[in-house]
Order: C-alpha cells, then sequence, then structure tokens
C-alpha cells in the first residue's frame, strides 16, 4: 500500500515507522509548571526491532518530508560539558543540564520547528552532509520516526544502560565483554522479553535503565508531524540504539493538553482526547500496532493532584517544601493514544456513610455465569492478564477513587458514588472479568466538549452528569465502562472503524444500565426500545445533515487495516472538525450489534459475546474478525442470508441508512413508552393551539409523569411543531421542572 500523506487534508497522518521497529516501552519524567504552562522533562524510549525491518529505511521519501517539501535537515550535536557519569545521582531533575543544549538557559529560544537552528553552525558542520539520501539507499543511515507535534525537542541521546549495576545478568552472551551497540542492544532484547510472572523486576529495571548516563547524541529533525531520529553509521533498525532519551517540553499551545481553570476556578491541566491523540504531550508511535506499556514520575506544585492511566492508586511523595512527585505504572500493552494524564486541585469524594453495595465482592459463579470462564491460554502478546487470574474473574466491583473539584462533593455524593458499584456490577454479569484492576473517576472542567472519556484504569466525566436525577450519569457511566473492554482491552487495529469501540458501548450502555437498575425483562425491554425509537429519530437527522463520505463505517474497504512498508498510514477525516460532532459511528454500529443480537437471541448473543472478549481481549482486531466468529457460532438456521459480505455491503462500506435497518424500522410497532409519548404530544399540540381567553367548559389537561428518554422524546416532538406559544413553554417548564432534569443524553 503506497500512501500519500498530504497533513494540509483532513486525514490524520501516522509517521511513525513501526514496521521496522517498535517502543516496548515508555519511561516518562515530567515537571508540570502552570505558570509558563508547560510540561518539561524526558522521556526514555525502549524499542524491539519490528518484523518488517530492512536494512535502510525504503520509505524515507514519504516519512522524511517536511511540509515545505524541503530536504530532511539533521541537527548536529554540540560536544557536551557537562556529561552525567553516576547513575546513583542521577535524576531529571538532578541533572537537569545534561540534557540541556549545552550553554543555553532554559528559555525556549527554539524556531518553529521546536529546535535550536544554531546548532549547525555552532558545530560548524554543513547539515547538507547529513540530508535524507532518497537515492541512495544502499549508504543509507536507518531513520527512526516518530509522532511528535507542538513540541520543542532539546536533545536526543543514546541511553548507556551498561552502566546500570546488576545489569549484567541480561548479558546472555559470555562473548559480549566488552561495553558496546551490541552488548547494549542485547540487554534490552532480554529485558523486552521477560515474562510477565517477573513484571516488577521488568520495571525496576526500566526505570534504573531510565536514570543511565548518555552514551552519544543523535542526530534529529522535525517537521509538521514527526520527529526525525538517526544514528550516524547505523543502516538496519536491528543495530539502531535500543534505548534512546529524548529532553523535551510541550508548547502552552500544545493541541494534546489544555490548560484551563476547573469548576473552583483553580489551575489545571488534562488530556481531553485531542485528534492529534498524545503527539503534543509526548514523542511516540501513534499507530494502533504500537502496543506499549509505560511508567510515568510527575512532579507538580504539592497542592495538585496528579491522575494518570496507571494500574496503582498513587500516593505523592513530597520531594522537598512545596512540590510531590507522583509514579503510575501499566503492565498491559496499549496504544499510546490512551495515555492519560490529569493534573488540578482535585479533592478524592468519599460517601458520607459506607454503601452496602460498594465492597469489592469475591464469589463463586453461578451456574449461568459459568462460561465467563475459559480454560486455555490468552492470545495476546504476553503480560500479567486478569482473566487468568481467577480471583479477578470473580471480583464484581473493582476498587475505585472519585475526584472532582470541592464545590462538587455534594452533587458526588448525592449522585456518582452511588452509582459506580452497581454499574461495574452490571457490567461483570454481563461480560465477565474487569480488564482493568482499578477505576479513578475525574469530573473535569467544563470547557469538556463531551459528556465522558473512557482511558485505561480512568475515566473523566463531563459536570453535565451530575445535574438532573440519576439517568444521565449512569447511561454515560455505563457508556465509558463498557470501553474497559470494547475500546481498551480489544482495539481496532484501523481507527477508521471506529464503531467497534463506539457502536458496542453505545449498545452495552443500554444493557449494563438495566441490571444495574435491577428492571424487570419487560420493563428493560420497552425502555431499551424506547431509547432505539430516540436513536433512530438522530441517524435520520445525522444522515439528511452530514457529507456522505462520512457517514462510512469503513471507509478504507478493502483497504482496512493496510500500512505502507515502514507502517505509516492515515486516519481518514481524524483532523475533519465536523467528526467531532457526528454520532454516526455510534448509532449505525449500535443498530447493526442491535441488529445481530435480535437475529441471535440475547442469550446466545450475550454468551457468544463473553466468548469473544476472552478469545480477543489485549489484541487489536478488524470488523471482519467479529463478524467472522459471530457468524461461525451461529446457527445455520438463524444464519440465513447473513454474510460477512453482506453485512460489509449493507452496515459498514455505505453511506445513508442500512436497507435491513430501514426495513426493520417500518415494520416496527411503537413500543407501549413511546405510544404514551404521542399521547403527551398530543395534548401539548391542544394546549398550545387554545386562545388565551378560554371558554369555562374545557378541562385542564391532565400531564403523565413521564421517564428521562420519554421526556426528550416528547420536547423533540413539539420543537418540530410551526410555533410554540411563550405560555406553553413556561407551562412545559412548570410541569416537567426543565432546570432540574438531566441534560440531553447526546453521545
Amino acid at each position: 500500500m503506497d500512501v500519500k500523506l498530504d497533513p494540509s487534508r483532513d486525514d490524520l497522518p501516522l509517521l511513525a515507522n513501526t514496521g521496522h521497529i517498535l517502543v516496548k516501552h515508555y519511561v516518562l519524567d515530567l515537571d508540570v509548571d502552570f505558570k509558563s504552562q508547560i510540561i518539561e522533562g524526558s522521556i526514555v524510549l525502549f524499542f524491539e526491532p519490528g518484523n518488517r525491518f530492512k536494512k535502510q529505511s525504503s520509505s524515507i521519501e514519504e516519512t522524511c518530508q517536511s511540509e515545505s517539501n524541503e530536504a530532511c535537515k539533521f541537527r548536529m550535536p554540540e560536544p557536551c560539558h557537562n556529561p552525567v557519569t553516576h547513575t546513583s545521582t542521577f535524576s531529571s531533575k538532578m541533572g537537569y543540564d545534561g540534557f540541556s543544549v549545552c550553554g543555553k538557559g532554559v528559555k525556549d529560544t527554539s524556531g518553529k520547528d521546536g529546535n535550536h537552528d544554531n546548532w549547525e553552525q555552532a558545530s560548524g558542520i554543513s547539515s547538507s552532509k547529513y540530508c535524507c539520501d532518497t537515492g541512495n539507499h544502499g549508504s543509507e543511515d536507518f531513520l527512526l520516526v516518530l509522532d511528535c507535534c507542538d513540541l520543542s525537542v532539546l536533545k536526543v541521546e543514546e541511553v548507556d544502560v551498561a552502566a546500570v549495576p546488576g545489569i549484567e545478568k541480561f548479558a546472555r552472551s559470555p562473548t559480549l565483554t566488552v561495553v558496546s551497540e551490541e552488548l547494549r542492544n542485547q540487554i534490552i532484547r532480554e529485558l523486552v522479553t521477560l515474562p510477565a510472572d517477573r513484571w516488577r523486576e521488568q520495571l525496576d529495571y526500566y526505570a534504573r535503565c531510565s536514570q543511565a548516563p548518555g552514551c552519544g547524541e543523535l542526530l534529529f529533525d522535525t517537521d509538521t508531524w514527526s520527529l526525525q531520529i538517526r544514528k550516524t553509521g547505523t543502516q538496519a533498525a536491528t543495530d539502531f540504539p535500543h534505548a534512546i532519551r529524548i529532553r523535551y517540553r510541550t508548547k502552552p499551545q500544545g493541541r494534546s493538553v489544555t490548560w484551563t481553570s476547573d469548576q473552583s476556578g483553580r489551575p489545571c491541566v488534562y488530556t481531553m482526547g485531542s485528534p492529534i491523540n498524545n503527539r503534543a504531550l509526548f514523542p511516540c508511535q501513534e499507530p494502533p500496532v504500537a502496543m506499549s506499556t509505560w511508567q510515568a514520575t510527575v512532579r507538580a506544585a504539592a497542592s495538585f493532584v496528579v491522575l494518570m492511566s496507571g494500574e496503582n492508586s498513587a500516593k505523592p511523595t513530597q520531594l522537598h517544601e512545596g512540590c510531590s512527585s507522583w509514579h503510575y505504572y501499566v503492565t498491559m500493552p496499549m496504544p499510546a493514544s490512551t495515555f492519560t494524564i490529569a493534573v488540578g486541585s482535585w479533592a478524592e469524594m468519599k460517601p458520607e456513610t459506607c454503601l452496602s453495595n460498594d465492597l469489592a465482592t469475591e464469589r463463586s459463579l453461578s451456574s449461568s455465569e459459568a462460561d465467563f470462564r475459559y480454560v486455555g491460554v490468552c492470545g495476546h502478546m504476553e503480560y500479567p492478564c486478569r482473566f487468568q487470574n481467577a480471583s479477578a474473574t470473580t471480583q464484581e466491583i473493582i476498587p475505585h477513587r472519585v475526584f472532582a473539584p470541592v464545590c462538587l462533593k455534594g452533587a458526588c455524593q448525592e449522585t456518582l458514588l452511588r452509582l459506580i458499584p452497581p454499574c461495574l456490577s452490571a457490567a461483570h454479569s454481563v461480560l465477565g472479568t474487569h480488564p482493568f484492576s482499578r477505576l479513578d473517576v475525574l469530573i473535569v472542567p467544563a470547557n469538556f466538549p463531551s459528556l465522558g472519556m473512557a482511558s485505561p484504569h480512568i475515566i473523566f466525566l463531563s459536570q453535565s452528569t451530575l445535574t438532573g436525577m440519576s439517568h444521565l450519569c449512569g447511561t454515560r457511566l455505563c457508556h465509558e465502562i463498557a470501553h474497559a473492554w470494547f475500546g481498551l482491552a480489544i482495539g481496532a487495529r484501523d481507527w477508521t472503524e471506529e464503531w467497534l469501540s463506539e457502536g458496542f458501548a453505545t449498545h452495552l450502555e443500554d444493557v449494563f444500565w438495566a441490571r444495574a437498575q435491577q428492571l424487570a425483562p419487560r420493563e428493560a425491554q420497552e425502555q431499551q426500545e424506547l431509547r432505539a425509537c430516540l436513536r433512530w429519530r438522530r441517524l435520520q437527522d445525522e444522515v439528511r445533515n452530514s457529507p456522505e463520505e462520512m457517514q462510512v463505517l469503513r471507509p478504507n474497504k478493502e483497504e482496512t487495516g493496510c500500512v505502507s512498508d515502514s507502517g505509516s498510514s492515515v486516519i481518514k477525516h481524524g483532523l475533519n472538525p465536523e467528526k467531532a460532532f457526528m454520532q454516526v459511528h455510534y448509532l449505525k454500529g449500535y443498530f447493526l450489534l442491535r441488529f445481530l443480537a435480535k437475529r441471535l437471541g440475547d442469550d446466545t448473543y450475550f454468551s457468544f459475546l463473553r466468548k469473544f472478549v476472552h478469545t480477543f481481549h489485549g489484541q487489536l482486531i478488524l470488523s471482519q474478525d467479529f463478524l467472522q466468529m459471530l457468524l461461525e457460532n451461529i446457527p445455520e438456521e438463524k444464519r440465513l442470508e447473513l454474510s460477512v459480505e453482506n453485512i460489509f455491503r449493507d452496515w459498514l462500506e455505505s453511506s445513508g441508512i442500512p436497507q435491513p435497518l430501514q426495513r426493520e424500522r417500518g415494520a416496527a410497532a411503537a413500543c407501549g413508552l413511546a405510544r404514551r409519548v404521542s399521547a403527551e404530544v398530543a395534548k401539548w399540540i391542544r394546549v398550545n393551539r387554545r386562545p388565551r381567553k378560554r371558554k369555562r367548559r374545557e378541562t385542564e389537561e391532565v400531564f403523565e409523569k413521564l421517564l428521562p428518554d420519554q421526556l426528550v422524546w416528547l420536547l423533540e416532538c413539539l420543537l418540530e411543531q410551526k410555533t410554540l406559544k411563550p405560555r406553553t413553554l413556561q407551562s412545559l417548564e412548570r410541569t416537567y421542572h426543565l432546570p432540574e432534569q438531566d441534560a440531553e443524553p447526546g453521545k
């Protein structure tokens, strides 16, 4: 696949050459400065050559081209006069000068590309010597390409991991007695492939290696979307340094994080789900195939709390007066785009009284849940997996914490805190083992652009979910909890197949919420049918008011999942500003899964879904992985005309309303809850038509109490009227206490 990248369009380029070399682990060491609105520090990357590496990069031309089509010019590092020589005394803070450009202060004097443009002049070496030689591949150095944007990269160096005390046990070959590139790379190869039961030792050595001194600066340059690094004379990915340190700082205008104030007026910063993901927070490999682990140490003023994607519930360590350090880690490999951080004056919210169901329960499986546990080895790369942990498989409610500004304490205690345990328990009853061992929930600032966002071990919720009744908070919480399985533990191999995350979460939120409320089967079915009616209206509106090319769930068709030889690709429409407001992937994906569940029957479908989760957790999938396994599990008599090809044609690769859905909705009778809404709409239309002075004989309309979703539908229907008189609107507000109701559910 020959990918032609054009950053000026609305497609998002993924330039990292993951086909040649893969990041296996990141160690971040960062300082957060609210005064300058900059995050500064270092990141150490540990590599393993990819399966498709070559002696030299064959795709330099496509990945090493700046926006202005200039030749790639690499900065020649100045000799460093302040080397760090003792690992025992090294830290990113103490060794600050060792990471900055020698002779420079801390002020950012970089040019628009984020690099110090006087390096060539200071070194006295012409940059033309280091241009990307795309015409002579035989003598070309290997080029490491990382996704990077809006960062000031100060220095890149190889890490001397051989200097770490005790590391020699990873040097398996007795012939490698002299410290060399080969020895250092062999040590990293052994370290990144340690078995899962040695994860603590592995994390410890990652941390110790990240503190090791540098052993040579590397040439680097940046363009709009990437950081490019090379070592002179190294022509193969296998020979490229397997551990490098990048010293960098973010920019206040960087698009991966948002600097703002919380609801109490205090400063905070957080990752808000940017279309460019985390490349403006740290240089990384963005393609989802680059599954990695990470650990991070973050320092901030002692008044701030640092929350992050991490398996541990971190507590602050006081470094000196007024400064604290927080440390998090993950052992489950995931795409770098799932990394999340939030730093602010958050307070942990705790219930006023102990909730009876707020205990992590360990119990034996009932017969109806027996298929949660399967014998056999997991299909993912090796890591400490909860699906292989007997106690984890029965844990209905994982440990959880809630954080928010102090001013929202009452709302959190009244609504959110009591909903988390039943929602977690409901999710476990449907899908089985929680993929993650713990959960933090953060109420994010008012500028958060959606109702929620899920990341490993942490969920962001909008303050809008705390208003009104518990319905919106409960459904949104269930949606984000569902992403632990679909979107995180099981990810899309091609990000254009967003429906594999959002369609599943939308379908599962109804099922989780019904169980969390302990609804009777009939009542649950009625409420789910009502929500289907609402979503049907929204999907019709979406199709009428959006570009056809953005209504397709599998826009790359047969090229879905394909990348260039180097591993680079593009995310179609990834930068289109309209995409953030569209729900088509949520809605069409939801209706497809609902259609399939009806065809199989709920019991058969959810039994299959648990089997699918057990088979594919910890892995990346394409649409056909799910559909093929599903069809293999459908009895012949229920399969009828279903095939992967037909589903692709009707649901995933065409714009507009899928024909099977059109036929289904056309034949569907309105559910009882929907019929009651229609009756209420008729009453309000009569009220709206009445003159101000009414005849005395006319009786007052008596309105029924409505569920939150019924109220939303009522208001949508009334908005279709040509006019609504002011007194009708006032009467609606009084009747339904509109200021006290949930916000409109949206996505």
